[in-house]
């Protein structure tokens, strides 16, 4: 199997992932994951894309909600709101526990990238998960009441607020880390995951020299394959489809394959989606009509193949 990195964020991210580190060894996986959904919660640093993706490669989130640990406790989230704290971001005790941790390393001067890795290997994950950037981004909103941070909008306000604008807070002054370019710079295959494309992709590619590398690795005849995560024009979790409405897309495999042309080679669509083929095609990205829900294992494994088979040179 060839080497490949991988752009993911948030549960549909770390479910392809999952099945990907599943078909791959893991000295041939590499997942970039999406940092400007950080934010910090009484005086820690949660970083959510990481430790979904963590957790999952990790056999320890809880598959039905798709984010946290399973078999979470949460007295110290109770005793925190108890003290008056504000409580509608809920830790739970051993993640709490992992921000603790990375709190107090960051604190003492270690670096982001060497921090994401080090809980990795304590938590067993084999596979490399680089954050895309050891500078702080953050990403912002635009709502109809003015702008939000990313996770007053999504967890706060339960993604209610139309979203008029994204914005990403210090990206100008982000770059790719050592890591992240050498992986680039490797691969023989890119996968970007079925990730919200607004704000859990966009905010990878924004960081000046991620762009410049993708096209660098396409120079040379690696090719990319974009997962959609949209299925009969309905995001399967999050609000994709209602965010590419406010932003002025289309919310379909259509839409996904114009915003990331000049990006891709690719796009995996679903079955329910097959009628879009040649308008994908049209666009002069190959459309691969097949399942693309991941509901178990199976499935998040047999998409992983087909993504990898999709990205990798000998497709051209």
């Amino acid at each position: 199997m060839p080497r490949v990195v991988a752009l993911a964020g948030g549960v549909g991210g770390s479910k392809l992932a999952h099945g990907l580190a599943a078909v791959l060894a893991p000295a041939a996986l590499t997942v970039v994951v999406n940092t400007a959904d950080d934010a910090e919660f009484h005086g820690l640093l949660v970083c959510p894309d990481h430790d979904t993706v963590c957790y999952t490669l990790a056999g320890l989130a809880d598959r039905e909600q798709g984010w946290g640990l399973a078999g979470e406790t949460w007295s110290a989230a109770a005793m925190l709101a108890r003290l008056g704290e504000p409580s509608w971001f809920r830790l739970g005790d051993r993640d709490l526990a992992v921000h603790v941790h990375r709190t107090r390393l960051l604190r003492e001067g270690a670096r982001p990238t060497e921090v994401a890795l080090g809980i990795q290997r304590a938590l067993g994950v084999a596979t490399p998960i680089l954050p895309m950037a050891d500078e702080p981004v953050r990403t912002r909103v635009r709502t109809p009441a003015g702008w939000l941070d990313f996770q007053d909008y999504f967890v706060r306000l339960q993604q209610a607020p139309d979203v008029l604008e994204v914005a990403f807070a210090g990206v100008e002054a982000a770059r790719p880390t050592p890591e992240v370019a050498a992986a680039f710079a490797a691969a023989e295959a890119i996968v970007v995951c079925p990730s919200n494309p607004f704000v859990s992709i966009g905010p990878i590619l924004a960081v000046p020299g991620i762009r410049d590398l993708v096209a660098a690795a396409r120079a040379r005849g690696v090719r990319v394959a974009a997962v959609s995560p949209l299925v009969g024009g309905r995001a399967l979790k999050g609000p994709a489809d209602r965010m590419a409405v406010s932003l002025g897309e289309e919310a379909s495999a259509i839409g996904i394959a114009r915003h990331y042309a000049g990006l891709i080679d690719a796009l995996l669509v679903d079955d329910a989606d097959a009628a879009l083929a040649p308008a994908i095609a049209a666009l002069g990205i190959e459309p691969v009509v097949g399942p693309i829900v991941m509901g178990d294992d199976a499935s998040r494994a047999a998409l992983a193949a087909a993504a990898v088979a999709a990205a990798s040179a000998a497709a051209s």
